[in-house]
Formats: structure tokens, C-alpha cells, sequence
């Protein structure tokens, strides 16, 4: 695929956003070397640095990031009373890692950005640990987690192919094209063959595609009572109520997009397409105010589907079960809790995890977000939330104290134009890299919704 040229439009915008909008469609069609360190609205972040190679291609490319301790993912312990006071620290440490990182690729004094930031972090893990600490042990070994680093790495494709076709020059901010890859190079998957006692059938809810548009920039499950606590823009179907500040009473009494009476909770950051035109999110938070650019790409398709276990009978999911698949940070914070992947359709035996596909012969992209199908039998929920649930061995069977309950896989499909490059809303530091990808859920199913959904799938029918 090679991109399409910048097109114009009739919106008005600042003169930040025309900037940094020109520089994109320089860097998606244009040759030679580009720099740039562009607002993306008046109040938003900056969009980084994206040092190209020169037109000849003899130079690496580079863009800089800075990863820092994922405090929420060290969380054991988080007694009711701080909740809030957590939920706003995360966020916090968000903002401050997005502030550093816009100051950083900006040109900005790197051990001198570095060491403020250790100092406002260490400040805001101070007050989460007080809060927790005030009802139960404080944990102290979250104050060893402060410091942060910068590193650059590489943005162009290793083998001068393939991602290239998709992406030409790196985007401000990221992806490039080394997040790029023909999905006819991608490893086919192996999947646990089904055993006598296992549960073959399916549930699925249909949802639709977000016809209404519900969209924001919050996240109920990790930041619940902050705005804007995802820094990137979410994609709903099913509950219709869910924001920032949705609680299990709010989401029970509230509407469904799902026909069966699905009230459940489904949403991942949005797709955009990098075609060097502004968005009407181009000044908002999530958007480019978070420097996340681009047209959103509406879903062609969303499936929502509930599995067996290959090895054993699923029991009941509880209501107000909250799982989250995925890691928005998973770029700088490795990769122990990734879970993309992408494909295309027809080619679906083959999954990239840290790549877009490339598709053959107009092919749509697919997302699968494949949920954790083991529950610890007592919790709907944990302060990283995370241990009540776990993924199934190799084999298929539930880790020792977790039973197997219904799998959740979201599927999207998309009908990515030729030549058109995309990528998924990311935190800023986190380049816009396809590991990222992430899938939340919340069940809100009625008991009797669910009684239904583990018979089917026990019973190996297609309901």
C-alpha cells in the first residue's frame, strides 16, 4: 500500500493544528529529511520530534520515548476508601509522563526533564501510598518505582520493504514504518485441540458497530472518576451509559446497543486513518490535544463473541466482572501483559502482535482482543486489575485456583482504504505501536442472560 496525498478540507483550524496537519502529509508523501516539533492545539501536547532518514535512506531513523514503571500494574492492595485518591494519582502520573515526553522530544534538556519528573512522580506515589496507608500496610516499594528513562528507537522497517509501502516516513508521534508488515509473514497460530469434557459452543451478542457514536476519552475500569483518564480515545457497543464515572448501578439501569438485553460494557481505543487530514477531535482531549491525529475509522463489523474451554465445563462469569485484555503501555513497559492481535480477513490463521497488517487484494484488518477465560472464583475486580482473572495454560486449563469461565473475544473488522496508513490511540510516549492494542469489559449481563450464555456454550450450541 503506499498512502494517498493529503486532500483539502473546509473546517478551520488553529494554526498549530494546520502546522502540524502539513507536516504530517509532508511525512506521509513527501521525501527528504522532516523535524518537526508541532502543537497539536493550543492547549494539547506537542507532537515529537520524528527525525527521518534523508531521501537517499542511508540514515537510521530514530524518535525518541520515555518509559517509565507502570505503578498501576504493581498495585495489590487498594482498600475502598483510596480509591479515588489512586484513581487520580494514576492519572496524574499520565499527564506527567506526557508533559516530559512532549518537553523531551522537543528538544528539551533531557537529564533535567528526566529529573523533574522523577520528583513530581515520587510527590504523587507519595500521596497514593498515604491514601492506601491510612486503611491498610503502605506500600513502600511503590516509591521505588519514580524514575523514569529516554530512549530512541529505531522507526524505519529493518528490511527497507514491507512497512514501507504502508508508511512512507514516520509520523510525528509515531507509528513508522517499522510497525508495518505483509500479514503473509506473520507465524500461524496453534490452538489446544478440543478434549472429551470440554465445552465447544458460542454465545454472541449483537451490538452493532457504534452506530450512536459513543465515544470518550475516559476509562471507569483503571481511572473511574477522571475524565480523560485514558489520554486516547474509546470505541463502545453494548452499555450505553459508560463514562468516566459509570458505577454498577449506573451501567444495570442504563440501555443497551446489544438486541438480546446485553447490558455488558465493551470498548478499545479507536483506529484512525493517517491520511494527513485533522480530525474534528484535532483540539479535544483524547485527540489531538493528547496527539492522537487522524480521521477515526469506524468499525465494518464488531462480533461479540463468549467461548468454552477446550478442556472442561465453564462456569458462570458474576455480574459487574471487570477484565481488561492488553496493555496501553506495553511499549515501554514490555511485553508481559500484551495481548494484540492483528490480522486480515482471509488470512486469520496468521497473527501479528507487535505489527499492522498489510493486507493482500483489499482485504479489512482485523482486531482480536482475546479476554483471560480463568477466574479466582471470588473477586470482580483487584487494584491492578488483573490477578482475579488469568489467561488459560497451553494446554487449556485453568492455572491452579481459578476455574474457566466464558472466553470473551472481541473481533473488529475495518475497511482500511488503499493506500491509506492507520494506527490505534495510544498514550503519546507509547508511539501509536501496535502492541498497545488493548480490549475492556465489564459484565453487566442479567444472571438470567448468563445462565443461558454458559448452557450454550456447555452445551456446544452456537446461541
Amino acid at each position: 500500500m503506499t498512502p494517498t496525498k493529503r486532500q483539502g478540507h473546509k473546517r478551520r483550524l488553529s494554526r498549530r493544528t494546520r502546522a502540524l496537519v502539513a507536516v504530517a502529509a509532508l511525512l506521509l508523501g513527501g521525501g527528504g529529511t522532516a523535524v518537526i516539533a508541532a502543537n497539536a492545539s493550543a492547549g494539547g501536547a506537542r507532537q515529537p520530534a520524528a527525525r527521518s532518514a534523508d531521501a537517499s535512506g542511508d540514515a537510521a531513523a530514530t524518535a525518541l520515548t520515555i518509559a517509565c514503571p507502570d505503578v498501576g500494574d504493581r498495585l495489590r492492595d487498594v482498600p475502598d476508601p483510596a480509591r479515588q485518591k489512586v484513581s487520580t494519582g494514576l492519572a496524574e502520573l499520565d499527564a506527567q509522563v506526557a508533559r516530559a515526553y512532549e518537553r523531551a522530544a522537543s528538544g528539551g534538556d533531557g537529564a533535567a526533564v528526566l529529573g523533574e519528573l522523577k520528583q513530581q512522580r515520587s510527590a504523587t506515589i507519595g500521596r497514593m501510598a498515604d491514601a492506601i496507608g491510612e486503611r491498610s500496610a503502605r506500600p513502600s516499594d511503590l516509591t521505588e518505582l519514580s524514575g523514569c528513562s529516554s530512549r530512541q528507537v529505531r522507526t524505519e522497517a529493518a528490511d527497507g520493504g514491507g512497512g514501507a509501502n504502508a508508511l512512507k516516513r514516520p509520523m510525528p508521534g509515531g507509528p513508522s514504518p517499522a510497525d508495518f508488515a505483509d500479514i503473509r509473514t506473520a507465524p500461524a497460530v496453534a490452538r489446544p485441540a478440543a478434549r472429551s469434557g470440554g465445552s465447544t459452543g458460542t454465545f454472541s451478542s449483537a451490538c452493532g458497530r457504534n452506530e450512536n457514536g459513543h465515544f470518550n476519552s475516559d476509562n471507569v475500569i483503571v481511572t473511574p472518576g477522571v475524565s480523560n483518564g485514558a489520554h486516547h480515545t474509546h470505541d463502545y457497543v453494548g452499555n450505553l451509559s459508560t463514562n468516566a464515572f459509570s458505577t454498577n448501578a449506573s451501567l444495570a439501569a442504563a440501555g443497551t446497543t446489544c438486541s438480546n438485553g446485553d447490558l455488558s460494557t465493551h470498548y478499545w481505543p479507536v483506529l484512525r486513518l493517517l491520511d494527513g487530514k485533522a480530525a474534528p477531535d484535532a483540539n479535544k482531549p483524547g485527540g489531538g490535544h493528547d496527539g492522537n491525529m487522524g480521521k477515526v475509522l469506524r468499525p465494518k463489523s464488531v462480533t461479540i463473541q463468549f467461548r468454552g474451554s477446550p478442556v472442561s465445563k465453564v462456569s458462570a462469569m458474576p455480574r459487574f466482572l471487570r477484565v481488561i485484555t492488553g496493555d496501553a503501555k506495553a511499549f515501554t513497559s514490555g511485553t508481559g501483559n500484551a495481548n494484540a492481535s492483528w490480522s486480515c480477513v482471509g488470512f486469520e490463521e496468521r497473527q501479528l502482535k507487535d505489527k499492522y497488517p498489510i493486507c493482500p487484494d483489499g482485504a479489512d484488518v482485523v482486531r482480536t482482543l482475546a479476554f483471560q477465560s480463568c477466574w479466582d472464583g471470588k473477586n470482580t475486580d483487584s487494584a491492578n486489575h488483573r490477578t482475579h482473572v488469568a489467561f488459560a495454560r497451553q494446554d487449556g486449563s485453568c492455572p491452579r485456583g481459578f476455574r474457566a469461565v466464558p472466553q470473551l473475544v472481541q473481533r473488529i473488522t475495518y475497511d482500511v482504504p488503499d493506500g491509506t496508513a492507520f494506527a490505534v490511540d495510544s498514550f503519546p510516549e507509547q508511539l501509536h505501536k501496535p502492541v498497545t492494542d488493548h480490549g475492556d469489559f465489564i459484565n453487566v449481563m442479567p444472571d438470567s442472560l448468563m445462565t443461558k450464555a454458559v448452557a450454550c456454550v456447555n452445551g456446544g450450541r452456537r446461541c
